[in-house]
């Protein structure tokens, strides 16, 4: 092969990596602290969430509500300065029942996720 007959394979290759780079900018929680959908003996004293990427400190929150729909959490959720792809609030000891869990966040580049799950204590 000689090295015009390379050239439009390098074109190709360039434009499939530069329409995949959006794909790759948003970020997603990886696993969590209660783990989604899982029912505790105790309560948690607090409630993280690694994501797969880092995430913008200022931007990103998480709450936590009871089934009433009433913040329970202490709202001192935080992105970990040394890692920063955890997010955590931390908790009261809560009663038994159910919660619900409340995240946003925004990657590093600007694009923001939000999702939520439940958790029980016993």
């Amino acid at each position: 092969m000689t090295p015009r007959a390379l050239r439009p394979t390098r074109l190709v290759i360039v434009a499939l990596l530069a329409t995949a780079a959006p794909a790759w900018a948003h970020v997603f929680p990886d696993h969590s602290e209660p783990r989604v959908g899982h029912v505790l003996d105790a309560p948690p004293p607090a409630v993280r969430i690694w994501f797969d990427g880092a995430i913008e400190p200022v931007f990103s929150t998480l709450r936590v509500e009871d089934a009433g729909k009433r913040r329970v959490d202490r709202n001192d959720a935080r992105v970990d300065p040394t890692d920063r792809t955890l997010l955590e609030v931390s908790l009261p000891s809560l009663p038994p029942g159910r919660y619900q869990v409340f995240w946003s966040v925004v990657a590093r580049d600007g694009h923001r996720t939000e999702g939520s799950f439940p958790f029980r204590v016993k």
